[in-house]
């Protein structure tokens, strides 16, 4: 049994590695793909990283094959990065999970497909509860593109091609190291940069409302969508999170750093 990780050289990717590694699912390998890979991740046998672009011809059929049982797709171009590079944003985020489906789909076993999907598929006006069958109103290509997978993994897995789970991340607070280019980037920033005695700007009103969840709580139920049963006719489920606003994360960064944290943000819309 073989798990595959796209993206595996990312955040969500090594810290989803190293759950599984530690956990009690049975499997005799697990291959990281991305562009770039971390000089070492683990000493376990069972870990194997490959440096690659997945959206290259002939490189998907080396990768997933007839001992591949589940493949964790976190690849992915980023929400602010998708909306500055229209072209670049379909090419990875809806071609690429395209072409992994139909690698899945050529192997004579049904291989359980995780797609990691985004809140980003809501927006504009939504109801007070969002439940996992809330009509999907994306308003950005990143968010348009999360979506047309969805629907990708629900015919595929409709056809009986893949066993498909589209699982909706919500924004992942706090995340270490730099801001990536993602548009939610600075829900991590301000927490992570004042408590480390750095400034940051919040660009958004202290009203806005937020749906969060820790790394660990991300990385416990992705790891858990390798044996989770079909959820029946459709494959897309929001992963839990908590709902609070900016306003009361940066009341909690003043209760957890003081006063001096809380005046390392400042405002600029």
């Amino acid at each position: 049994m073989q798990i595959i990780i796209t993206g595996g050289g990312g955040f969500l990717g090594q810290k989803l590695a190293s759950a599984l590694l530690n956990s009690s699912l049975a499997f005799n390998e697990l291959l990281l793909v991305d562009l770039k890979m971390p000089a070492r991740l683990s000493d376990s046998p069972r870990l194997r990283c490959l440096e690659a672009d997945l959206t290259q011809p002939g490189v998907l059929e080396n990768v997933i094959t007839a001992n591949t049982s589940v493949v964790y797709h976190l690849a992915a171009i980023v929400s602010s990065h998708a909306e500055d590079d229209f072209d670049l944003g379909w090419k990875v985020n809806l071609d690429l999970t395209r072409q992994l489906l139909e690698a899945c789909r050529r192997q004579p076993q049904k291989i359980r497909f995780v797609f990691s999907s985004s809140l980003a598929v809501y927006g504009g006006t939504l109801p007070e509860c969002v439940t996992d069958t809330t009509a999907l109103t994306p308003r950005s290509s990143y968010g348009a593109q999360k979506a047309a997978c969805e629907l990708l993994v629900n015919d595929y897995t409709r056809k009986g091609y893949v066993d498909g789970l589209a699982l909706r991340l919500p924004t992942i607070c706090v995340r270490p190291g730099k801001p990536n280019r993602a548009a939610s980037s600075f829900v991590s920033a301000i927490i992570r940069e004042p408590l480390q005695g750095e400034t940051t700007v919040c660009p958004v009103s202290e009203s806005l409302r937020l749906w969060i969840s820790s790394p660990a709580t991300v990385i416990h139920n992705l790891s858990l969508a390798a044996t989770l049963p079909a959820p029946g006719e459709a494959s897309s489920i929001n992963l839990p999170g908590i709902s609070v606003t900016v306003g009361e994360m940066l009341e909690t960064l003043r209760q957890a750093g003081g006063q001096a944290a809380r005046d390392r943000v400042t405002h600029q819309r």
